[in-house]
């Protein structure tokens, strides 16, 4: 969607949000997903996801299914964790 307007923001905030109160979440940014118990039903929410696009925007529509996208790998890099500062240690006499 574009965004270099505010009335750009504003439509892709709400086309966001239609997509939101239609049954999608948010799979990775700017990716959204939605579960169809049948092809018949994709082809519905497709239609909707058409109808609600905004003049500009650009979407596309990919249909996979269960199978498939239980065969799906997601890799996560490592996060680098900072050591713990040493602790001051004590001694008594």
């Amino acid at each position: 969607m574009p965004t270099e307007t505010k009335a750009a923001r504003k439509a892709a905030s709400t086309f966001r949000k239609k997509l939101i109160a239609d049954g999608f979440t948010m799979f990775q940014f700017s990716i959204y997903m939605r579960h169809c118990p049948s092809r018949e039903n994709a082809k519905v929410h497709t239609k909707r996801v058409k109808s609600m696009l905004p003049k500009y925007g650009k979407v596309c529509v990919f249909e996979i299914t269960d199978k498939q996208f239980g065969m799906m790998e997601i890799f996560y890099g490592r996060k680098e964790i900072p050591m713990p500062k040493p602790v001051q240690q004590l001694e008594l006499f």
